[in-house]
């Protein structure tokens, strides 16, 4: 009897050790901490930091499709710099950022703008502004190819019948009109994403400013100019990084619409890596194409941490 008391108590015992830190661990913030945060450390590690590990050994060896391949070191990296395709498709990468980054910044703040006033149907209309952005790539990658089609393009009906020209230009089979064309459904494809962003920021911004503004006699715009883009700028520069991020790594519209053609007159880093890599099998040149796009990449991320960090201090 006196063995089974003790094997009792000691189990209660056992139980109320583990209780206890059971107990303090869930009152420790940083136990709580690492279990919320241990789900998304996993995710990065499965989603990011394994294949980009994956794809740094790639492009430090000679892989192709059929062969394993070798270590070679940066031998595709110094190769790739004596690529004149590789230097052409590295040109019209920063061209086709910067075109559809500026168009997005003008368009967009201008349409937020508009959107920012009291006008009837404005919950309607606002809502009609971001179909481009929710509209699938594939789909709207589909219904500019036919606008772009020499035969049965309507912008070439309007440019015809409007008398502007006598013959429709081939928008995505010309050389010199190609990459402008891509540009252009990077840019409506991405505006709508930058309107709402900024109407976002106007709409924190508060009446008072600028009814105290126009008793002063400011007008529309010095109210712009010393009120709205001050105070908007933080969330205009976050919306213009993010922009320029994606678009600098953007695949889908291009190579729906052109596939890096005419001449590579449209190839970008992301087009020509997936045709180097898996559409011609060289699999180590095809992911150091892609890793150049890593430098530039993390200079804007880490300047758009360090600002945020520098805002939350302030």
């Amino acid at each position: 009897m006196s063995a089974s008391l003790h094997r009792a108590t000691s189990v209660l015992l056992v139980r109320a050790v583990w209780r206890r830190r059971l107990t303090k661990w869930a009152d420790d913030e940083r136990v709580l901490g690492y279990l919320l945060v241990g789900p998304v450390v996993l995710l990065l590690l499965g989603l990011v930091a394994y294949p980009f590990v994956v794809a740094v050994g790639y492009a430090l060896s000679d892989r192709t499709l059929a062969e394993p391949g070798e270590f070679i070191g940066l031998e595709n990296f110094y190769n790739l710099f004596d690529n004149q395709i590789y230097r052409q498709t590295l040109r019209n990468t920063f061209i086709f950022t910067a075109g559809s980054v500026t168009m997005r910044l003008v368009f967009g703040v201008g349409l937020a703008l508009i959107l920012n006033e009291a006008f009837k149907f404005q919950r309607l209309v606002r809502s009609a502004v971001l179909l481009p952005w929710i509209v699938p790539t594939v789909l709207g990658t589909m219904a500019w190819l036919w606008m772009f089609n020499p035969n049965f393009s309507v912008i070439n009906w309007v440019l015809v019948h409007s008398g502007l020209m006598a013959q429709g230009p081939n928008w995505l089979t010309d050389p010199n009109l190609a990459l402008f064309s891509v540009t252009l459904v990077n840019a409506w494809r991405g505006t709508p994403f930058m309107a709402i962003t900024v109407l976002a920021g106007l709409q924190s911004i508060p009446r008072e400013l600028y009814d105290a503004s126009a008793i002063d006699g400011a007008n529309k715009f010095q109210r712009f100019r010393h009120i709205t883009l001050p105070l908007v700028m933080p969330v205009l520069l976050t919306a213009l990084v993010l922009s320029i991020i994606w678009t600098f790594s953007d695949f889908g519209i291009v190579y729906g619409l052109t596939k890096g053609g005419p001449m590579n007159a449209t190839h970008v880093l992301a087009t020509l890596s997936y045709q180097t890599g898996l559409a011609s099998g060289n699999i180590g040149e095809g992911a150091a194409i892609s890793l150049t796009m890593l430098p530039i990449l993390f200079v804007l991320i880490l300047w758009q941490l360090r600002r945020i960090r520098r805002m939350n201090v302030v």
